[in-house]
C-alpha cells in the first residue's frame, strides 16, 4: 500500500479504536443507559479488523505476530468473562481477541494459497476461508460472531485504495452489520418523518477513518505496542472492579 504524507496513522487509528472501545464498554457496565456511548461503540470493530489486515502486511515477524496474538487472546479470556458473564469461566461468548486471531490464521491461508501463482487455487482458498471463518465465528462462540471473522476477510479482499474496494467495503459492512447481526433499532426525525435504524449499521461510519489511513505507522515505540495490546484486559478488568465496588459504582450510574 502506497503511502500517503496526510492522513491518520495506524497508532492514530488504534488510539480511536481504544477510546471507542471504552465507550461501548462503559456503556455495558458501570454507565448503562447511555445509549450514545455504545452507538460510538458501533464504530470500534471494524477498525481493529482492518489494523489487524494491515498488520498482517506489515509485521516484519509473521511468527511474533501470531504469538502475540495468541498470547493476548489468552490473557483476555479471564477479564473479558468477568465483565460480560460475571465468572471466570463464561464457555458461551469468546472475547474478540478471538475472532481477531481467527481472521489472522485465514489471511494466511490465503496469502499461502495467493504465492501458488494458480487462479484456481486462490479462488477455492477464497471461497473456503469464507465459508470456514463463518462456521468457526459461530461454533467457538467468538465476539461478533461469524460477522467479526467475515469483516476481516472483507478488509483483506477488498484492500485497495481505490473507489471500487471502498464501495465494496460499504457495501459489505452495512450488509453484514445491519442485515446479518441486525441488534436493537432507535428512531430519528428527519424532514418530519421518522426513520428507524438499526444501531449496529453505525458501523459503517468507521470507514470514515480507515478511509483517512495513510499507510504510516506512526509511534514505533514497542511500549505503545504492547499498551495497545495489554489495553484490551486491563481496561476490562478495571470496569469490572468499579462495576463490583459499591461505592465507585454508585458514583458512576449517578452520571
Amino acid at each position: 500500500m502506497s503511502e500517503r504524507r496526510f492522513g491518520i496513522s495506524s497508532s492514530t487509528l488504534h488510539i480511536i479504536g481504544m477510546i471507542f472501545m471504552l465507550c461501548d464498554h462503559l456503556w455495558a457496565t458501570v454507565i448503562p443507559g447511555n445509549d450514545w456511548l455504545t452507538c460510538v461503540g458501533r464504530l470500534t470493530y471494524p477498525i481493529f479488523a482492518f489494523l489487524v489486515v494491515e498488520g498482517y502486511f506489515h509485521t516484519s515477524n509473521l511468527r511474533r505476530y501470531l504469538l502475540r496474538m495468541g498470547i493476548f487472546a489468552l490473557i483476555s479470556e479471564i477479564p473479558f468473562n468477568l465483565m460480560y458473564g460475571g465468572s471466570v469461566i463464561y464457555p458461551v461468548h469468546q472475547s474478540v481477541m478471538c475472532t481477531l486471531l481467527i481472521g489472522l490464521v485465514l489471511i494466511i491461508l490465503n496469502e499461502a494459497a495467493r504465492k501458488k501463482n494458480k487462479l484456481w487455487l486462490t479462488l477455492i482458498t477464497a471461497v473456503c476461508t469464507v465459508l470456514l471463518g463463518a462456521l468457526l465465528g459461530v461454533v467457538t462462540f467468538t465476539d461478533y460472531s461469524s460477522v467479526g471473522v467475515l469483516t476481516i476477510l472483507v478488509f483483506y479482499f477488498f484492500r485497495k485504495r481505490n473507489i471500487w474496494h471502498f464501495l465494496l467495503q460499504l457495501v459489505c459492512l452495512y450488509y453484514l452489520n445491519a442485515e446479518v447481526l441486525q441488534g436493537m433499532y432507535f428512531t430519528v426525525e428527519l424532514f418530519g418523518k421518522e426513520f428507524e435504524i438499526v444501531r449496529q449499521s453505525l458501523a459503517v461510519l468507521s470507514l470514515i477513518p480507515i478511509w483517512l489511513y495513510n499507510g504510516k505507522k506512526g509511534i514505533r515505540s514497542k511500549v505503545f505496542r504492547y499498551f495497545c495490546y495489554a489495553f484490551y484486559p486491563a481496561h476490562m478488568l478495571v470496569l469490572w472492579i468499579i462495576k463490583n465496588t459499591d461505592i465507585i459504582g454508585e458514583w458512576f450510574l449517578s452520571l
